[in-house]
Parts: C-alpha cells; sequence; structure tokens
C-alpha cells in the first residue's frame, strides 16, 4: 500500500499562522476608521477575494454595490437612525442606557462602504443545490462576506456590518431590484487600532460562548464536555 504523505498539501507553519490570525484577530469594527481611502488595487484584492468564496452550483449570486459618495452614506446614516431609534425601545433602564451608549456604525466615518446582495433568481449553477434548500444562496453570499472580511483583516482594514435597517427603505434608496436580496451593509477603512476582544465584549452587552458546550457528538443532544475539551485541547497551528 501507498503511503501518502498527509503533509504534502499543507501550507507553511508561517502560512498558516497568518491564516489563522485573520480568523481571530477579525474584528467587526465600528470605532477606528481613518479617513485614509483605500487604494483602488486594494479594494480590488478585497472583492476578489470575496467573489472565489463557495457557492452552490456555482451560482456565485453575490451583488457588489460600491458606495463612496458622501451624500449616499449619510442618506444611508439617516436610514440608520431612525431604525436604531426604534431598535432601542424594547429595551429598559440599564439594558437600553447600554444599548444607546453602543457605537453600532461607522457608515460616515469608513470611507467606503460596501452594500452586498444576492440574486436568487440567477440560473447559474442550474439550480444545483438549491432545490431541497433554496436559502443556500443567501448563505453562499454570506461566505463572499467573511471571505472579504479576512482578507480585509490582512490588510489592515476594519470592516463593520450594520444590519439596523429598514430593509426595503434601504433597497428603495439604493435602487436594488426586486430579484435582488438584501444581505449586508459593510463599512470599510483603514484601523487605528483593532482591539484584542469585540467591541460588544469590551463594553459589557455579551462574552463570547464556550466551543465545548456546542459541539454534539455524532447526534444532536449527544454532549460531553470533557470529550470536546480533550478535542480543542490539541489546537496547535
Amino acid at each position: 500500500m501507498t503511503k501518502i504523505n498527509q503533509n504534502i498539501h499543507r501550507f507553511g507553519e508561517e502560512e498558516r499562522h497568518g491564516v489563522y490570525r485573520a480568523i481571530y484577530e477579525r474584528r467587526d469594527m465600528r470605532s477606528y476608521f481613518t479617513p485614509t481611502p483605500i487604494e483602488d488595487d486594494v479594494l480590488g484584492r478585497l472583492l476578489d477575494a470575496a467573489h472565489h468564496a463557495p457557492s452552490v452550483g456555482m451560482m456565485q449570486p453575490w451583488r457588489f454595490i460600491l458606495i463612496r459618495d458622501a451624500g449616499v452614506r449619510q442618506s444611508v446614516y439617516e436610514l440608520f437612525k431612525q431604525a436604531n431609534e426604534a431598535a432601542s425601545s424594547i429595551y429598559e433602564d440599564k439594558q437600553k442606557a447600554l444599548y444607546v451608549s453602543l457605537k453600532l456604525a461607522g457608515i460616515l466615518e469608513a470611507p467606503v462602504n460596501l452594500c452586498v446582495t444576492c440574486d436568487i433568481t440567477s440560473g447559474r449553477g442550474r439550480g444545483l443545490g438549491r432545490q431541497t434548500m433554496p436559502e443556500t444562496a443567501i448563505y453562499s453570499t454570506v461566505c463572499a462576506i467573511q471571505n472579504l472580511c479576512l482578507a480585509a483583516r490582512a490588510e489592515g482594514i476594519g470592516v463593520g456590518w450594520v444590519s439596523i435597517f429598514d430593509p426595503d427603505r434601504l433597497r428603495s434608496l439604493l435602487g436594488i431590484p426586486a430579484e435582488m436580496v438584501f444581505v449586508g451593509y459593510l463599512c470599510m477603512g483603514y484601523a487605528s487600532q483593532f482591539d484584542a476582544q469585540s467591541e460588544l465584549q469590551l463594553q459589557g452587552w455579551e462574552m463570547p460562548s464556550e466551543l465545548p458546550n456546542l459541539i454534539h457528538f455524532d447526534r444532536y443532544g449527544n454532549t460531553d464536555e470533557k470529550r470536546a475539551a480533550q478535542l480543542l485541547g490539541t489546537l496547535k497551528f
């Protein structure tokens, strides 16, 4: 029997470290954008990284609206402000005070905004993989966003995903066609710093989950924290 070299396709140690560093040091950025423009060649690399995401049936349903115009960003910010005020109404007392104190968007501060949509009517891929799960088109688009976020971190660029909008009003403002699903609105710019923890964690809104509690073995509900901890104890890059 021919022995297979298990490491033949493995990245070098520094390359592996770079990949995992981008994953672990990525942050949802809102507070540290600088006015430095993102160069076209860098922005092109980020969009190309997004375009290399996995997609169901090779559908590649993502569409990008690149927004640099200050007037358009101001109009988008007004939509955010209105939606954010409404969102704050579900909280009370200390929780509401904390919510109001959070900075939840960098629409005006970030020199580049990117609206990401998904064309769920596209015939690309001829329906492969979508007969039973049509929502995989949207999942594919989210994969593209994640690719962009990781590539951006490698470039020293922060990305903040804003979801506090009335989708219909945003669609109208940006002229998004009916067949397009609005997936995400991203604020992008060079960052003055990247915190060791997420902004929401630092501000006391929520703490990270413990991974051993989220792992099930062979079927849902079959948890074993000790076994999971042993599995994760072997982590090395």
